[in-house]
């Protein structure tokens, strides 16, 4: 049995705060290139509603996985996470190398 690490509580906190900041960014990318602000590309508004969709699967399946394994709480919350954080972070930066032209 492994003893408790305060450290459990705000791993998943500081995670949840990585994806609040990175969703942001790509809000704010795909709203302006709905402005009209800078082309983009044609499929990017079903995109966004279609990895809205698979990422609610993922997390659920994720989560359902760790627990299924024994994880604890804080783990599940971690599995939950990773998919979600994934997509953030891959559009951030392929929307943001949509804007700087890198």
């Amino acid at each position: 049995m492994r003893l408790f690490d305060p450290f459990d509580l705000v791993r998943p906190a500081f995670e949840a705060i990585d994806i609040l900041v990175e969703s942001q960014i790509v809000i704010g990318l795909r709203l302006t290139g709905m402005a009209g602000f800078w082309p983009m590309a044609k499929g990017e508004t079903a995109r966004m509603v279609n990895e809205k969709l698979q990422a609610g699967m993922d997390m659920g399946h994720a989560m359902l996985n760790a627990g299924m394994a024994g994880a604890t709480p804080s783990q599940m919350a971690m599995a939950a996470m990773a998919p979600v954080r994934r997509k953030t972070k891959s559009n951030a930066k392929r929307l943001q190398r949509k804007v700087s032209g890198l």
